[in-house]
């Protein structure tokens, strides 16, 4: 295990408001592993979009969405029965946001971009903006993953600590107990909160955005209304008040456990690197390819179920270096991204399954929760076993 990057002092200030961060240059990686999976590409006579099967997976996992919620709604006549249709809606919807709109909200789903727009618009159908969803995701993290401030996808307010230089409190010697029910309230605070506030200050972090004008405002506003029809006001017509908040709220909380837990499975790890800032600078210590590929981990790389229903974000290493090209190719970039990073001396780490991969991020929050002055002696004794080794 490499763990450089965390012994530096947990100190840092995370990125200054307005700063715009720079890249070091490409030491020849980028280019290379461009040039391979482009090279796949051509070998195969495959295209990185517009796939057959990817095509009948929307429709798998748009009908299970239907089906779970149409049954729930309408055929639902227990409690144990609205129990389990409310669990098999909320893995069908964040099913959806895994293999359809992440998809398209990249651009990596069809090479049309209308269509990438209209599947795109899934994430509205689910009551999450994908107008700002472009900048949080796309342009926030994809570009500045785990930088402190400039990373919005890291940063889940005072209750939790998940980067070396975000601000230490004593209530995060306890986060790696109770954050993981507190993963579930992230689909509430999207549905009520994230969006509203994003547009009020025109701002993700430290990244400035235009807010949404014509078409754009169209479907954010539009968006809400759909969602909070389907989800609130159909079900009040056939159902108590109270019985319809009491069953949307635990559906969102196991939505925002499934989709909570993926992301910081693939960064918030101990196998992740955190850097910030070369001193006095604005310029990041690695090029861009190589920043990716260190800050990111992919897991159960062989589970061909769980990277089905995942949309391939059990390998966010590839994800993050070609987001353009469809989740179904990454099995096999990951053996081209492995090779050449290899051999440029990048750091390519895949845990082997997934409770290895929750087993790093319970780890990772209970050093992030303990002193700076102890975790840092922690990554220092680790790294001087690795080395060891």
């Amino acid at each position: 295990m490499h763990l450089n990057a965390h012994a530096r002092p947990e100190t840092a200030s995370p990125v200054a408001d307005g700063v715009r961060l720079k890249f070091a240059g490409d030491s020849g990686f980028h280019s290379e592993i461009k040039r391979r999976v482009g090279a796949y590409f051509q070998d195969t006579g495959l295209s990185p979009r517009d796939s057959l099967r990817m095509y009948r997976k929307t429709a798998v996992l748009l009908v299970w969405f239907g089906a779970s919620y149409a049954c729930l709604v309408f055929a639902a006549t227990t409690w144990w029965q609205g129990a389990l249709f409310s669990v098999s809606l909320a893995l069908a919807t964040a099913g959806v946001g895994f293999g359809i709109q992440h998809d398209a909200n990249h651009g990596a789903y069809s090479s049309r971009g209308a269509v990438n727009r209209l599947l795109g618009m899934t994430l509205d159908m689910l009551g999450a903006s994908s107008y700002l969803w472009r900048f949080k995701h796309n342009m926030s993290h994809h570009t500045y993953t785990n930088v402190a401030g400039a990373d919005d996808d890291i940063d889940i307010g005072p209750l939790g600590r998940l980067s070396p230089a975000q601000p230490h409190r004593n209530v995060h010697r306890l986060q790696q107990y109770y954050l993981w029910p507190l993963y579930g309230l992230l689909l509430h605070k999207w549905h009520l909160v994230y969006d509203f506030r994003n547009v009020a200050r025109a701002r993700i972090a430290q990244n400035r955005f235009p807010r949404p004008r014509g078409w754009s405002l169209v479907e954010l506003i539009g968006g809400k209304v759909l969602f909070f029809g389907w989800a609130l006001l159909v079900p009040v017509l056939f159902h108590p008040w109270w019985v319809v908040v009491l069953y949307y709220a635990a559906t969102a909380f196991v939505i925002g456990v499934v989709l909570s837990v993926v992301f910081q499975l693939a960064h918030c790890v101990e196998e992740a690197d955190f850097p910030d800032p070369l001193p006095g600078t604005d310029r990041l210590p690695e090029g861009w390819a190589v920043h990716q590929v260190q800050t990111t981990v992919d897991f159960a790389r062989h589970n061909r179920l769980l990277t089905w229903y995942l949309g391939g974000l059990n390998f966010q290493i590839e994800h993050h270096l070609f987001p353009r090209i469809c989740h179904i190719h990454y099995p096999r970039i990951a053996d081209i991204v492995q090779a050449a990073s290899a051999e440029f001396g990048v750091r390519y780490t895949a845990h082997r399954g997934l409770f290895s991969a929750v087993s790093s991020h319970w780890r990772w929050l209970r050093r992030m929760g303990r002193p700076p002055a102890t975790h840092r002696a922690e990554s220092a004794d680790t790294e001087v076993t690795a080395l060891d080794k």
